[in-house]
């Protein structure tokens, strides 16, 4: 195998360029670095038509091949028949395939039956999340040991996450990588009008697990003299959105989703804290990001979140926990100051550099290709970072 160049394929995203989350951005990432080192590298999209003209077509993209997949269909039906378009073509490809999250687990023993090397990052608990139907939890839940069962390796990107999948696989059957960041660039002022200094902001879809509501209610108690943004799309007949939108007193802004990087890391390095509501997952990319630039936190008190932000951070677990964070910080300059200088040093285990040479580590094992000559060896199912090992949670 040393004579020829490792290949990769990676499943489970809506594809690249990244335009819609986490994963996304992270194949991105992952998809560069590795063609730059001499990977052959494919990465499943999915493009969603009215009408099926060419089922699977191909292009080049900065040496990355992108796989676009063509399904006609809307809503989980899309999902899925794009994830078993995907899993049936890349059992013909050979490599390594690389599966970001556990939706489409049920397409996975076919692969491995045909013989596919697979690495499965398992993302976050989906089936605990509230906003699920129960049929749809159980069929999470399925899914989850589906993936776990199917996969030569998981990567768990959170100590907590390892710890639920070592009910499911030996402790050796899975790595502990974590999500990446870099140092923000240089930004112009915040958007919307807002002033440096003078709000909150929270970024994450509107949703229970999230806390959304308990963020707006706590903030909107009383008049507060800043704004409390919140980024994240509305949708009308939504119970819950409707629910955010009635508690939200006048210094609440909703400007709905912005998917713009320059204008999205201007809000984040000028507001005083950012709010992180999230219950459910490892290590979020967005408290990621929010630590590297250099924001307090008011997080949710969860493992997830104090194993990613550390113990310098604020914390809360119900709506009058929030409301005194929110207070505290909006009053005390040297909590922030200090709360933010802590950020940025946190930030230094998570990145990106790191992350990417681990999953190269990771993936060559899969995959039976010799090591990188610059990322030094390890036992199977250690916590990785940088080459070898993984940030000191």
């Amino acid at each position: 195998m040393a004579d020829r160049a490792p290949k990769l394929l990676i499943l489970g995203t809506r594809g690249i360029p990244a335009a819609h989350g986490g994963f996304e951005t992270f194949a991105e990432r992952l998809a560069l670095f590795l063609a730059g080192r001499g990977w052959q590298v494919g990465v499943y999209c999915q493009r969603d038509v009215e009408t099926v003209r060419e089922r699977i077509s191909t292009r080049l993209w900065n040496g990355v091949e992108l796989i676009t997949v063509e399904t006609g269909l809307s809503g989980p039906a899309a999902t899925l028949a794009f994830d078993a378009i995907c899993t049936h073509h890349a059992a013909t490809r050979g490599g390594v395939c690389l599966v970001l999250g556990y939706n489409g687990a049920v397409f996975l023993p076919y692969l491995r039956a045909r013989g596919g090397r697979i690495v499965t990052n398992m993302d976050g608990i989906e089936w605990r999340r509230p906003k699920w139907s129960l049929p749809v939890r159980a069929f999470f839940y399925v899914s989850e040991w589906i993936a776990a069962w199917s996969s030569q390796r998981l990567v768990a990107d959170h100590p907590g996450i390892a710890d639920h999948l070592a009910r499911r696989r030996p402790r050796a059957a899975i790595t502990t990588i974590p999500y990446g960041g870099d140092p923000p660039a240089e930004t112009g002022p915040p958007p919307l009008g807002l002033e440096p200094d003078r709000y909150l902001i929270s970024i994450a879809r509107i949703e229970p697990d999230n806390n959304i509501l308990t963020l707006v209610e706590a903030f909107s108690r009383r008049a507060r003299g800043m704004r409390l943004v919140v980024l994240g799309t509305l949708n009308v007949g939504n119970p819950y959105h409707r629910a955010v939108e009635d508690a939200a007193s006048p210094e609440v802004l909703f400007p709905g989703a912005i998917y713009e990087p320059e204008q999205v890391q201007a809000l984040r390095v000028h507001a005083r804290a950012y709010l992180h509501g999230h219950t459910v997952g490892g290590t979020n990319p967005s408290l990621v990001e929010a630590l590297w630039a250099g924001n307090a936190v008011i997080a949710h008190d969860n493992p997830f979140n104090r194993g990613t932000a550390g113990d310098d951070q604020f914390y809360f677990s119900d709506r009058d926990s929030c409301a005194a964070a929110i207070a505290h910080v909006l009053a005390d300059e040297a909590a922030v100051a200090a709360a933010r200088k802590a950020a940025r040093r946190r930030a230094e285990r998570f990145r990106w550099d790191d992350v990417l040479a681990s999953y190269e580590d990771t993936l060559r094992r899969v995959g039976g290709y010799p090591p990188a000559p610059d990322v030094s060896a390890t036992e199977p199912g250690a916590v990785l970072v940088g080459a070898a090992a993984g940030p000191e949670w």
